[in-house]
């Protein structure tokens, strides 16, 4: 489980510090800038609201496997 995180920590570092560099060299106007950045934030925060609740549901279901199986021991 610590290997995962420690994954998902760099994953989401790289994307965060590649995304800056892109907006920061990107031959934009600033008010295209700032509207790509307000539709790149809105999908980001889709995409992670997904895989969030994509998350809670498989620990749930993990959950729930885990206590059945405490009860069939009991």
């Amino acid at each position: 489980m610590k290997n995962i995180t420690k994954v998902l920590v760099a994953l989401g570092a790289g994307l965060a510090i590649g995304g800056l560099l892109g907006i920061l060299f990107a031959p934009r106007k600033g008010k295209e800038t700032r509207e790509k950045l307000k539709e790149d934030g809105t999908r980001l925060k889709t995409q992670l609201s997904e895989k969030l609740s994509w998350g809670k549901q498989k620990m749930a279901e993990q959950f729930s496997k885990a206590d059945g199986q405490v009860d069939e021991l009991i």
